[in-house]
């Protein structure tokens, strides 16, 4: 019998109050897909599991199947199947819904079951593994901002999204007095949370207008990516449910602020050791913590688009949005792209600044710990830490448009080696048919801007 207190469940747990599980997988963009079934059919497929399109990996964020052409799936394969096997371990109430189970799965080949390679979790557990055969147990947060606005969805929409009414009038970061009107809500969001397991560290009103910040606990890599992608649905569903919209964009207006991912890691040995700790160094910092920090800024480049992987992840990155900046890093150093945070064995860990809300967790985690354990292979020396302002200097070594991120990823022999050839390839080819339909669109702004002028 699971506890009841932690919001996880075994499959005797199903019955009484529960009539429904959700079996989901995790799409490009870090979205859950799946499909809903009474208690006696999820039992029932949880050998062979469910059936499932491969558009669901071949179409870009709008669903559109038609001009996203990759290798993996289209016409040319007929449309095959994939199946999603539940991973049993992630069965949780969905406390933000009534009389429902979901269950988080992986999307394994139809014919060999062997795991998808374009799969996002896929992605993540390989990198998971290949620091797990050194020995060593990856652990992450990641520090979501959204922006809350007045208005359902549907309400936004027909309205153009234009005229938006953020949750807050003014600047409320920190401000007890922000929350407090919006506790109602809040409280309803933190108890569906921890009721689902996915425990609540902190909440607070952040510095932009409508945006707060809701921080879970840590976990190991996957529990966290998956911890991350239920908060943003139960989230956006509780908003909705309570006449509002809760937007994940890095940068939802022009002259607001921009909303981040902030993601933490640290390594743990099998022997329970804390090789980012050591008493005699400088702050505390180990030459392995230091090398991993190198490892991150070296590759990030190479990486950008599994940090920033949409045309409005840019806006906010180039901005002074407490992004970072170039390949910086610093001791609690906000300014700089990797943060370190230092002063005992079990807190020192590196935080990774670049990302913004939209991220996919899995990709961008597998990101970070792929390029931790390349920095610490390879022994990378950091540089000295940066110890006042980040953005006093300029830096141009990351690229600042999806296109260019994208032939960054399809160009980097250390992607290929790391996330294989075809990952690179597909995600590559995903992002460079999102930056042409960017291209091809003409905008308010292009109307503004050149219509009489030009």
């Amino acid at each position: 019998m699971a506890d009841p207190m932690t919001g996880m469940l075994e499959l005797s747990d199903l019955r009484d109050d529960i009539d429904t599980v959700i079996v989901a997988g995790i799409d490009m963009y870090g979205r859950l897909f799946g499909k809903r079934m009474p208690v006696r059919s999820f039992q029932r497929i949880l050998g062979e599991g469910l059936h499932v399109c491969t558009c669901v990996y071949a179409w870009d964020v709008d669903q559109d199947m038609d001009t996203l052409k990759v290798e993996f799936a289209g016409a040319h394969t007929g449309w095959q199947d994939f199946r999603l096997v539940p991973d049993l371990t992630t069965l949780r109430r969905a406390a933000w819904l009534e009389g429902t189970a979901i269950c988080l799965a992986d999307s394994v080949d139809e014919n060999t079951g062997e795991p998808l390679p374009v799969a996002p979790r896929t992605i993540l557990r390989r990198q998971v593994q290949a620091l797990g055969d050194k020995g060593l147990t990856a652990y992450t947060a990641t520090e979501l901002e959204f922006h809350l606005y007045r208005g359902t969805p549907d309400e936004l929409r027909a309205n153009g999204y234009r005229n938006l009414e953020p949750t807050t009038l003014i600047r409320s970061d920190y401000a007890i007095g922000a929350g407090n009107a919006m506790e109602p809500f809040f409280r309803e969001v933190r108890k569906a949370l921890e009721a689902s397991g996915i425990p609540v560290e902190v909440a607070q009103a952040e510095y932009g207008l409508g945006q707060w910040e809701i921080n879970l606990e840590y976990s190991d890599a996957v529990e966290t990516a998956d911890r991350h992608v239920l908060f943003k649905s139960a989230v956006a569903d509780l908003a909705r449910a309570h006449g509002m919209t809760a937007t994940f964009m890095p940068r939802p207006l022009s002259d607001g602020m921009g909303s981040s991912c902030h993601i933490h890691a640290s390594l743990r040995g099998a022997d329970g050791s804390t090789p980012f700790y050591d008493a005699e160094a400088d702050r505390t910092a180990s030459t392995p913590l230091r090398n991993a920090v190198g490892g991150v800024l070296d590759r990030v480049g190479d990486l950008m688009l599994f940090y920033a992987p949409t045309v409005n992840s840019m806006r906010r990155i180039i901005s002074n949005d407490f992004a970072g900046n170039g390949l910086t890093w610093g001791f609690d150093n906000r300014t700089t792209t990797c943060r370190l945070i230092t002063g005992g064995p079990d807190a020192n860990r590196l935080e990774m600044r670049l990302p913004g809300a939209d991220v996919n967790p899995y990709l961008a985690s597998a990101a970070v710990l792929g390029s931790m354990r390349d920095g610490m292979a390879r022994q990378i020396d950091p540089g000295p830490p940066c110890t006042g302002d980040g953005y006093a200097e300029q830096h141009g070594e990351l690229p600042i448009t999806l296109g260019d991120a994208a032939e960054k990823l399809e160009q980097s022999l250390f992607a290929a080696t790391t996330f294989d050839k075809e990952v690179v390839s597909h995600y590559a080819t995903v992002a460079r048919h999102e930056w042409l339909q960017f291209l091809r669109s003409v905008s308010d702004w292009d109307r503004d801007r050149y219509l009489e002028t030009i």
